[in-house]
C-alpha cells in the first residue's frame, strides 16, 4: 500500500493524479493487478474523468454546485454539507487494472481527486490487488 499527499489549492477543483498513481505503481515494482485508488476523507472524491479538455472539468464543478449549492440552508452544523454531499454522490474510490506497468484506462481517462472543501492537504492511498 502506498500513500499519496495532493494539496488543493481552492475551495473546488479537480487535481488529475493519474501519473502519480503510475509513478507510485512503478516505484514499488508492480506490474499488473487491479489498482484501488481510495481517499479518507468525506469533502473529496475520487474519480475517472475525461483528462483532455479542462474547460469539462469546469463544467462538472458547476453541475455538481447545482446539484448541492453552498448557500443552501443544510441542517449540517458545520458550513461544508453541499461538500458532504458532493463527495458522497462522486465516491471515495476507483478500481483500474493495471497490466504491464501500464494503468488500463480509455484514450481520455485520468484518475481525478475531486476537491470539495479546500484549500487542503489531502491522502489519497493506492493499493494493488494482484
Amino acid at each position: 500500500m502506498m500513500e499519496l499527499t495532493i494539496n488543493t489549492r481552492h475551495t473546488s477543483e479537480m487535481v488529475d493524479i493519474t501519473e502519480e498513481v503510475r509513478e507510485a505503481m512503478i516505484k514499488k515494482g508492480i506490474k499488473s493487478g487491479l489498482v484501488a485508488v481510495f481517499t479518507p476523507h468525506t469533502t473529496c472524491s475520487i474519480i475517472l474523468f475525461e483528462n483532455i479538455d479542462p474547460k469539462l472539468r469546469r463544467d462538472f464543478l458547476e453541475a455538481m454546485g447545482r446539484i448541492a449549492p453552498a448557500q443552501h440552508a443544510y441542517h449540517h452544523q458545520g458550513e461544508n454539507a453541499a461538500a458532504h454531499i458532493k463527495s458522497a454522490i462522486c465516491g471515495a474510490r476507483v478500481v483500474v487494472p493495471m497490466e504491464n506497468a501500464a494503468l488500463m484506462l480509455g484514450e481520455w481517462q485520468g484518475i481525478f481527486l475531486c476537491e470539495f472543501d479546500g484549500p487542503r492537504e489531502r491522502k489519497v492511498i493506492v493499493q494493488v490487488i494482484g
